[in-house]
């Protein structure tokens, strides 16, 4: 390839750190990073366990580093944002993907502890670590940061509240962040999958009568989504390509929310 051709999806040279990288979206997302080029700090609930993800992505011959970070622990959490930064030269690319729920549960039944735990897994955590990597970020020329939204926080689903309003929250989060870190080179962006066939869905998907509605709710596609559809939105949100791009959520949705 030419000097100076552009390549609008060529992260070579770029570190990229996810959480909740061990497996479903998180872990197809690092490795969609390394197969762009990207070195990646692998966000693991413990280093020690990542379920082969570190090898995949060194078999892609990109640097891994696997972090021990369970995001509830902010301050453990940023030190291993740090650990990744220093050991792979840079951090350009943050992807906050770790998050979760609780089971379906009418609103005026959700605990505050349920509330406030589900708030610390997608709100509190990728604000932290967003607002830590926004100042390495800054004093090194800017970068990407990618958070995992939902459809969840596009639209309501019944018994999915305390959910919904966190990845609400995240959208609106990732409008603020952009703003205010645009001028030093710092795009935000988030991406909002809908159902996705991983070991988190796994259960509510083998229902026969569930995965029939959800089918038929992701109105213009008709089909589950898979972990690479999520992965390949990430990469497009972090590379050149989306270079006029930030404070905006892409749904990979399959039309739910369209309709």
């Amino acid at each position: 390839m030419a000097d100076g051709e552009h390549r609008p999806f060529d992260l070579t040279g770029r570190v990229a750190v996810v959480t909740g990288a061990r497996r479903g979206l998180g872990r197809a997302v690092a490795v969609a990073l390394a197969r762009a080029g990207a070195d990646v700090g692998l966000g693991l609930r413990d280093a020690g366990d990542d379920a082969g993800a570190v090898a995949e992505v060194e078999a892609l011959g990109r640097r891994a580093v696997p972090l021990t970070m369970d995001v509830l622990d902010v301050e453990a959490s940023i030190a291993a944002l740090d650990t990744a930064a220093d050991a792979l030269g840079a951090l350009d690319i943050l992807v906050n993907n770790a998050g979760g729920g609780i089971p379906a549960t009418p609103a005026e039944e959700v605990s505050l502890d349920d509330f406030d735990r589900v708030w610390a897994l997608n709100v509190r955590s990728a604000f932290a670590l967003s607002q830590h990597a926004a100042k390495r970020m800054r004093a090194t020329g800017g970068g990407a940061i990618v958070n995992m939204a939902s459809q969840a926080g596009l639209v309501a689903l019944p018994g999915e509240s305390a959910y919904c309003i966190a990845k609400a929250a995240v959208v609106h989060m990732t409008r603020c962040h952009a703003v205010e870190w645009g001028a030093h080179g710092i795009r935000v962006n988030a991406v909002a999958p809908t159902f996705i066939e991983t070991d988190g869905t796994e259960a509510a998907l083998a229902d026969p009568a569930f995965r029939a509605d959800t089918v038929e709710r992701i109105a213009a596609l008709h089909r589950i989504g898979v972990p690479q559809e999520v992965a390949d939105a990430v990469v497009f949100l972090a590379a050149p390509a989306a270079s006029l791009i930030t404070g905006q959520t892409l749904a990979v949705d399959g039309g739910w929310t369209a309709r």
